[in-house]
């Protein structure tokens, strides 16, 4: 009996002691925030629930801690000072006050936590596409700290005017580029809606090209028609043609010649074989003729 008022006693004291401290700690909105007290870890959910930012922290109880105060800037610089710190380029905004980033440095990000890929940081407050930064790791998740003056404005100068001109990752050059300049520049095209048009663009010209290229013709251009593409090409022996191909498994709507009404047989590679004897055949009846 005398055991289990020790352990009561014990509880209620922790209890106590925890509804009276206070901590710091960064807050996503819709998440939660822990510390440890007694060597015991607590995980809560933030007053108010959709709290987003640094804050200090009081438990109500061992699930909910109230934000009590805002923390003072050297507060914040001491906690930060405690987590891993790397140097990261912003790429996009995934939500509120999260951002994606990649490293500065592949190699001084795989020696500090022993990878370098796409990061989502938590709580940044200022920066844009292309901005580099400071953050801090827990090792769990990333922590804005600060803008990194020490970085070379011009760079990301570059990449933003090349963003504007819709210039393709491949194409990007400019003294000072490197290799994780160029990761973080394909990172935000991909979410660019200029860049996708553009991208499906050339995923569509190859997809031509390499039919018509079986077959032996060559794509000169092509014109987008809704749920079918025109498309200019050239035969093996320099004649051009104009035909109608299916998007979606380039069968022929018109091959531009007569075929009887038989187009939709066929195919844009093997258009292209059936083109070339159609002329190839009259070519040989002319000759018989003569």
């Amino acid at each position: 009996m005398a055991d289990i008022r020790n352990l009561l006693s014990k509880l209620a004291a922790q209890e106590t002691q925890l509804c009276d401290t206070q901590f710091l700690a960064p807050c996503t909105r819709g998440g939660r925030v822990r510390t440890r007290v007694a060597g015991i870890v607590y995980t809560f959910k933030p007053k108010p629930r959709n709290f987003e930012g640094w804050g200090i922290f009081q438990p109500v109880n061992e699930k909910v801690a109230q934000v009590v105060d805002e923390p003072s800037l050297p507060q914040l610089t001491d906690y930060l000072q405690l987590l891993t710190p790397i140097r990261l380029q912003l790429a996009y905004a995934l939500q509120g006050q999260t951002w994606l980033a990649y490293p500065v440095n592949e190699s001084d990000a795989r020696q500090r936590i022993g990878v370098a890929k796409p990061f989502p940081i938590h709580l940044v407050t200022e920066g844009a596409t292309f901005e580099p930064i400071i953050a801090r790791w827990d090792g769990k998740s990333w922590w804005f700290e600060d803008i990194d003056r020490r970085a070379d404005p011009l760079s990301s100068e570059e990449l933003r005017s090349a963003l504007k001109k819709v210039i393709s990752p491949q194409e990007v050059r400019f003294k000072g580029m490197t290799p994780e300049m160029r990761t973080v520049y394909e990172l935000v095209a991909q979410q660019t809606e200029e860049f996708s048009q553009k991208f499906q663009q050339r995923r569509d010209e190859k997809r031509l090209q390499e039919a018509l290229q079986m077959g032996g013709g060559e794509l000169r251009e092509f014109r987008d028609r809704d749920d079918y593409w025109l498309i200019e090409w050239t035969a093996g022996n320099g004649d051009r043609h104009t035909s109608a191909i299916a998007k979606n498994d380039l069968t022929v709507v018109s091959a531009g010649i007569c075929l009887s009404g038989l187009d939709s047989n066929f195919d844009l590679q093997s258009l292209v074989g059936v083109v070339e004897a159609r002329y190839s055949n009259r070519f040989q009846r002319l000759g018989a003729r003569g």
